[in-house]
């Protein structure tokens, strides 16, 4: 008697259009790039053929392949990204970068530490996905920090998109001080400003406050000379694949006019501007508090849009 109610109810459910969400295979996956091996988390929707598959790439900081960061926000936003994908028939791999979380052995001392360690990662990545016969187009994604790797990443790859999410356009050191302008006090702001031009410059400063400490610590700024040689406008420009620029209008950390300098880089880019999302995908209030909640919040749901634009862009790339 049981079954034969599910089975109208399934029937029923069926008739009506509700589609039943494909079954997800999850596994851990590791990838030995020759300089240590790094170690991420695949979700692959089962399927006869071969589906989409989107390498995320975490953005900046010691932040982990499920968008978390040892500093101590725990949000879980790539990895709701990498299921709201999965949910679509979407495949996903999103790893911990070298030094960070399982893949801390592979540079354990963040002196080592070097954008192009991190773009030479997504590439391997990369290429072990596009030789996967399960998988079908490659799209790089890269959040944050993640989007300049990704576009860095993508001429070697030549994947069939690249989504940039909350990604600056702006060489990160301009970032960096616009954001401590708003939080310093004069004095240590005219510091912060001195130790950037000498990084900018290629040029390490010891003599760093013990406020500045976080940002500029000596055993970083080997990463922080490195990625300011970077320009992620003339990176984006480069691209010869369609791309698509995601950005909330209420990130506290990248503005929406960082996404139309990204679009008037590659003018045939889509633009997506989500109203009232911030940095780490929901739709909160632009109030501090709410803000920073949101960060330590992982079970926000993430903005609805956001979702919706990923999959029609992923979509609209797979040949018909």
């Amino acid at each position: 008697m049981m079954l034969r109610v599910l089975l109208l109810t399934l029937t029923l459910f069926s008739s009506l259009g509700f589609a039943a969400s494909p079954v997800v295979l999850q596994r851990p996956i590791s990838l030995d790039t020759g300089s240590g091996e790094l170690f991420g988390s695949l979700l692959l929707p089962k399927s006869d053929k071969p589906v989409p598959v989107v390498l995320i790439i975490a953005g900046s900081g010691p932040t982990d392949r499920n968008g978390n960061s040892a500093d101590g926000a725990r949000n879980d936003s790539l990895k709701r990204l990498a299921w709201v994908l999965a949910r679509h028939n979407i495949a996903s791999v999103r790893y911990d970068k070298r030094g960070v979380a399982a893949s801390l052995a592979a540079t354990p001392d963040e002196r080592n530490l070097t954008l192009d360690a991190y773009v030479a990662d997504a590439v391997a990545w990369g290429k072990r996905l596009k030789a996967d016969k399960r998988m079908g187009p490659l799209i790089v994604l890269g959040h944050s920090e993640g989007a300049l790797v990704a576009a860095l990443a993508a001429p070697q790859l030549d994947p069939a998109g690249v989504i940039s999410l909350s990604g600056s356009a702006r060489p990160v050191d301009q970032v960096i001080r616009q954001q401590l302008a708003d939080h310093l006090p004069p004095a240590l702001l005219l510091r912060s400003n001195q130790i950037l031009d000498h990084l900018k410059a290629g040029q390490m400063d010891m003599d760093v406050p013990g406020p500045l400490e976080g940002i500029f610590r000596p055993s970083v700024q080997p990463y922080l000379i490195s990625l300011f040689r970077a320009d992620p406008s003339a990176a984006f420009a480069k691209l010869g694949m369609p791309a698509l620029i995601i950005q909330g209008t209420n990130d506290i950390q990248v503005g929406v006019g960082d996404a139309q300098q990204l679009k008037k880089a590659k003018p045939d880019a889509q633009l997506a501007v989500i109203e009232g999302m911030n940095h780490v995908m929901r739709i909160v209030p632009n109030d501090v508090k709410q803000q920073l909640a949101s960060y330590n919040d992982p079970q926000l749901p993430l903005a609805a849009e956001l979702s919706s634009r990923l999959v029609r862009f992923i979509d609209g790339l797979q040949p018909h």
